[in-house]
């Protein structure tokens, strides 16, 4: 399209902090950078002075300055950022201490909770007292298995303000999936809740607990918060470890101190999916997260003081670390735990008034499927101080951007964003000072020298490749837990190109200075030697009404791949060659005859992920007869038996 969805007024890229550090960076180095494009490049062409203005902008608080900002530049992995500086990750996200709201905290049966900055940071101390007497010292680990209510911000905050290493969980994942993860990392300490809700049911988590605990190895005390109606029993667990009721160990006090910690210092370990293996313990450290998150909420999304921030996610997924960090701009955060759809699909769309959400963030799932149950908020809701609209998760159709600016309302920020939990971060974000066009990620993340690269590791100026970033950057892991050699680490990203991060997506650049995300590489099908990337069949596949979502493999067949096609359908529609017919000229006439399904199979439901993504892979290996190792890590992996010897694909 020649014109884009939306374009900023001049007075309000003027009023963007995106705007602001632009003209602060031509007023320290004497530049005359005239746009984001000039911006971005001069970025990645001067990473460290780059970084250090981010640092000196949003008054990063060290308390002993870096001595450098970069030693070993070339090196990736080994790139070491502000060597000697000392901060403490939680002082940044407590600077203000006003009674202007920090967290909003709202759950599925309608309850909500609000807590002050001053009272959240009185909460922290109280927290942080007793871990100190518990005897947990910097690097010990805490854990959280905990829905994203007010109660885990605090145990972040308190472990953080000590230097303890948070790691958190949905009380959603099964016995196993906690073990596969937490028994990696031995915490010393386990937040718990008793029990939660999920769409109208409520669950006690006592026997999942009984399960768990005994084998946690190094666990000296669980916390247990009283939660979804269920009222805590301490007896219960008291002979396999310590006990602590929340309301006796967190109660106000005071102010919270703050350990001056090395800027790498472990902050969060972070958990890949799991679907293929054990899933792999992701350390990230507390000064890179620190300056990328004040980055991408304060430049990438223009959060303020006076903003609130909403993203729908649950303690499992890094969006929550994501989110938690838009303390650190003072501005006021929803927290929202239970179903999307409960008690109807309009439930999240109503926080946007009741609570005066400026910036709402979602995954790319859930407004496909607003868009399939006919739901136009801009026709029910006064959506009046929306100014931005944040997807992630899958990539969001071109469709998912016509749906935005139809049914929300036409001027807001569509940001398609885009990294993962490997990096806590994003990779391409949205730009409060640019246009949106249709189907694109706005630009790409400022100091992330990201390009597209065909197999042989040439750059790619246009056409499909693999994602990577060509440089270092302070939000790149430290490692994994437990990787002593960097063994592990190292063959998950540099393995496919040198000292450079391979992110295992399947992207293009645009003539815009956007990207297109296409899917994961590992799921690109391979059909005739063509690749196609599975977000490029899904794209026209939500086209068809009858369809609700979809899933593409290829299978191996007859010393080739064909491509096969799953489909959820509506509540009432049954296959047959009519609709089958429909989904393949769809797909031939917007995409290409390559594209279009040798098979289409109906299913009753689809397998994810906790965070909502669909497991290609998980569903490759089911067809091909081979084992999929932690189906504790799904949500729903009952369904991966709807894809075992189906009699279609053995024709």
């Amino acid at each position: 399209m020649s014109e884009p969805l939306w374009r900023p007024s001049p007075e309000r890229v003027a009023a963007s902090r995106m705007d602001a550090f632009r003209r602060f960076i031509n007023q320290r180095h004497d530049l005359a950078l005239a746009d984001y494009a000039a911006l971005h490049a001069w970025s990645v062409g001067a990473v460290a002075d780059f970084w250090q203005a981010v640092a000196d902008f949003f008054a990063v608080d060290f308390s002993t300055p870096p001595q450098r900002v970069l030693d070993n530049p070339d090196a990736m992995p080994g790139a070491q950022w502000f060597a000697g500086a000392e901060l403490n990750f939680a002082a940044h996200l407590l600077r203000r201490r006003d009674d202007h709201p920090a967290l909003i905290a709202l759950s599925e049966d309608g309850q909500r909770e609000q807590l002050s900055y001053a009272e959240l940071a009185a909460r922290v101390a109280g927290l942080q007292q007793h871990l100190l007497k518990l005897g947990v010292q910097p690097g010990d680990r805490v854990a959280a298995l905990m829905p994203n209510t007010w109660q885990t911000v605090v145990g972040m905050l308190a472990a953080a303000s000590i230097g303890a290493v948070w790691s958190s969980c949905s009380p959603d994942f099964g016995a196993q999936g906690v073990v596969d993860r937490f028994g990696q990392i031995e915490p010393r300490v386990l937040i718990a809740c008793s029990g939660y809700r999920y769409a109208g049911k409520q669950l006690d988590m006592s026997s999942k607990l009984a399960e768990i605990l005994p084998q946690l190895g190094g666990l000296q005390q669980l916390i247990l918060v009283p939660y979804g109606g269920v009222e805590p029993c301490l007896a219960e667990f008291a002979s396999v470890v310590s006990t602590a009721h929340w309301d006796d160990v967190s109660q106000p006090a005071g102010s919270p101190a703050f350990t001056a910690l090395p800027f790498a210092q472990p902050l969060y370990i972070l958990y890949s999916s799991g679907t293929t293996g054990v899933p792999k313990c992701i350390v990230h450290g507390a000064g890179g997260t620190l300056l990328q998150h004040l980055k991408e909420h304060g430049l990438h999304t223009d959060l303020g003081s006076e903003d609130v921030l909403f993203y729908f996610t649950t303690c499992g997924w890094m969006m929550w670390n994501w989110l938690v960090s838009g303390l650190a701009l003072g501005a006021t955060l929803v927290l929202y735990d239970g179903s999307p759809f409960e008690p109807a699909a309009e439930r999240l769309i109503d926080l946007i008034d009741a609570e005066n959400i400026s910036i709402f963030g979602t995954s790319a799932k859930y407004l496909a499927a607003l868009e399939k149950a006919g739901v136009e908020p801009n026709r029910s809701h006064q959506l009046s101080r929306l100014k931005a609209v944040l997807s992630t998760g899958s990539p969001l159709a071109h469709e998912g951007f016509d749906y935005v600016y139809r049914c929300f309302k036409p001027d807001l920020c569509l940001s398609s964003i885009s990294g993962g939990t490997d990096i806590v971060s994003c990779f391409a974000l949205g730009n409060p000072a640019a246009p949106v066009w249709r189907g694109e990620l706005q630009c790409k993340g400022l100091g992330m020298a990201v390009e597209v690269w065909d197999d042989e590791g040439q750059r790619l100026a246009e056409g499909k490749g693999e994602l990577v970033c060509s440089k270092p950057f302070p939000s790149m892991p430290l490692g994994f837990w437990k990787d002593e050699d960097g063994s592990r680490f190292r063959a998950a990203y540099f393995e496919r190109f040198p000292c450079v991060w391979a992110h295992g997506d399947y992207a293009e650049e645009t003539p815009h200075g956007g990207l297109i995300i296409h899917g994961r590489s590992d799921a690109v099908l391979n059909p005739g030697g063509v690749r196609i990337g599975t977000a490029e069949i899904y794209r026209q596949v939500e086209k068809v009404e009858a369809v609700l979502e979809s899933l593409a493999i290829g299978q191996q067949w007859q010393g080739d791949v064909r491509v096969v096609l799953f489909v959820r359908l509506r509540d009432g529609v049954t296959q047959d060659a009519a609709l089958e017919a429909k989904i393949r000229q769809v797909i031939r006439a917007n995409a290409t005859p390559r594209h279009v399904p040798a098979k289409i199979i109906a299913v009753s439901d689809i397998p994810r992920t906790r965070s909502g993504k669909i497991v290609e892979l998980a569903v490759r290996n089911v067809v091909h007869g081979l084992p999929v190792k932690n189906t504790d890590a799904l949500a729903n992996p009952e369904a991966l038996d709807l894809f075992r010897d189906v009699p279609a694909l053995q024709q």
